[in-house]
């Protein structure tokens, strides 16, 4: 184990609304490899690791990370929790990282914020995401290894094992949790937007959106973050446009009669009109 942090990318082909997304062409090179290039960008002491599933069409991405270089896991097709605890264990960790792979664009300050906010030592799960305030696509969750494991044994819910992370955020009188805002602004002068920016792949829109943003700025600075995609969008509002239709639209929209910490305020749900 080269650090007590893993960071786990959970990555697979069987996308139902938009098959092979991760190995769908990101100026040159797969959307999977374009997203680590970020990650190990992150300045926190972390070893990063794609976690796909045992399903056979995963092995091209179990071939495509190893002849990459990049440490890869298989487990659980569709149990999130058993796969990241799984890989926890696999690689020795004392703490857990969850980023999911349609997330090519994540700003690796937004990781390495989280990890330092983790790193204080008085919580057992950190992120950016209860409550949101990243633009949508700079996903980020850490946990101690102890909780992962708690909610391992314990979660019964499937939303709970196909989540990874809400039996934990979802119990404040069990764990301590801690989050991390965003501390820009955008353009318009908006504190949070989560709701308002959409930079995750799951749709056709999506993708499109992200290729024109990449296409944009990474030739000028590969690392490009979050204020120089905002100003990119507030020049070219037609590039906002693209995926327009899908912003504020995430899985809680499934679950709000399940969960007690989120309310239909933090989703869509469904396309904007």
């Amino acid at each position: 184990m080269k650090a007590p942090v893993l960071i786990v990318v959970q990555a697979r082909l069987g996308s139902t609304r938009l098959p092979g997304k991760v190995l769908r062409d990101l100026g040159g090179k797969p959307m999977l490899l374009r997203m680590l290039e970020r990650l190990y960008a992150v300045k926190s002491p972390a070893t990063v690791v794609v976690a796909t599933t045992t399903d056979p069409q995963d092995e091209r991405i179990e071939t495509l990370c190893r002849a990459s270089g990049v440490e890869v896991f298989r487990g659980h097709p569709t149990d999130l929790l058993d796969r990241h605890y799984q890989a926890a264990v696999a690689f020795g960790a004392e703490a857990v990282a969850k980023i999911p792979s349609d997330c090519p664009l994540i700003d690796p300050a937004a990781v390495d914020n989280v990890l330092a906010r983790f790193a204080q030592g008085d919580c057992d799960y950190a992120s950016n995401l209860h409550p949101a305030s990243w633009p949508d696509g700079n996903d980020v969750e850490v946990m101690r290894v102890t909780a992962l494991q708690t909610a391992w044994r314990e979660a019964r819910l499937p939303m709970e094992r196909e989540h990874t992370t809400p039996f934990i955020w979802e119990r404040p009188e069990r764990f301590r949790l801690a989050n991390v805002a965003w501390g820009g602004e955008a353009p318009n002068g908006d504190r949070d937007c989560s709701m308002s920016h959409r930079w995750t792949v799951d749709y056709q829109e999506d993708y499109a959106a992200i290729r024109a943003i990449f296409e944009a700025l990474h030739p000028r600075n590969p690392l490009f973050g979050v204020e120089d995609i905002l100003r990119l969008l507030a020049r070219k509002p037609e590039v906002a446009a693209i995926n327009a239709c899908h912003r504020g639209v995430n899985w809680y929209r499934h679950h709000l009669h399940q969960l007690r910490t989120v309310d239909a305020r933090s989703t869509r749900s469904d396309r904007v009109a």
